[in-house]
């Protein structure tokens, strides 16, 4: 991620269903420690790394809300709560692979873990800790999406990398259509003009209002976190 602006601190994004086991078992122990082997190669390189995962592979909120038996806040708090589970495992795997993490969640849990304060994230940043963000924004109504655009603008990092389930950007779904591009690089008013579904609204409105680069690349073998930041994968970058 050479041109323009440097990349050094990076704010990663993973789906929950990217931990999920391909027997549909919500956590995947080869796949936590992959991961934690990608991500203590990119500490390796130079980069500092914040994590936010998502909770689909437990529960949506959104979805179990639609099916008419749960109201949408509590089922968006089932959905916060089982971020707070894959944050935890994440956490273990890290440290399993010889990285210091730290989960932080914005939903309280002080007999699990830390709550999330800027301040306190910022200083275990800087001594080169990773930092897991749970718990999406702490409140209803906002995806996991907008919570890792938020902690990015909050903690200053350079980027934000949305490790997917394809390499990049599209003009169409690459999987339906067999004639849609990938875009290398793309500008925030590019992407919104042609109806690029980067992330969901509201985080994409936040990142442009903040100025925040976005990276998307794929998050399966043969890329991996450690590759697209250092070029060797293709992904989608999108700029202020």
């Amino acid at each position: 991620m050479s041109e323009t602006t440097p990349i050094r601190r990076v704010l990663v994004k993973l789906s929950g269903e990217a931990l999920a086991a391909p027997d549909g078992y919500w956590l995947h122990p080869p796949t936590l420690a992959a991961l934690a082997d990608d991500i203590a190669r990119s500490i390796d390189a130079g980069f500092q790394i914040a994590l936010v995962v998502g909770g689909g592979n437990v529960i949506r909120g959104a979805r179990v809300s639609a099916a008419g038996w749960i109201d949408r806040a509590t089922g968006d708090s089932l959905g916060m709560i089982a971020t707070v589970m894959n944050s935890l495992a994440l956490e273990t795997a890290l440290n399993a692979a010889g990285v210091t993490a730290r989960t932080m969640s914005a939903v309280s849990m002080p007999t699990i873990c830390e709550t999330y304060a800027r301040q306190p994230a910022l200083h275990h940043l800087d001594k080169g800790q990773v930092v897991v963000l749970a718990g999406g924004t702490g409140n209803p109504y906002f995806t996991t999406d907008t919570a890792a655009v938020l902690r990015a603008a909050e903690l200053r990092c350079d980027a934000v990398l949305k490790a997917t389930q394809v390499d990049g950007v599209y003009s169409a779904d690459p999987k339906r259509d067999p004639e849609a591009v990938r875009y290398d690089r793309l500008t925030h008013d590019e992407a919104i003009a042609r109806d690029l579904k980067v992330m969901d609204t509201a985080a994409f409105a936040l990142a442009r209002e903040s100025r925040l680069s976005l990276v998307v690349g794929s998050v399966h073998a043969p890329s991996s976190v450690t590759a697209i930041l250092t070029g060797m994968a293709p992904a989608t970058r999108v700029v202020p």
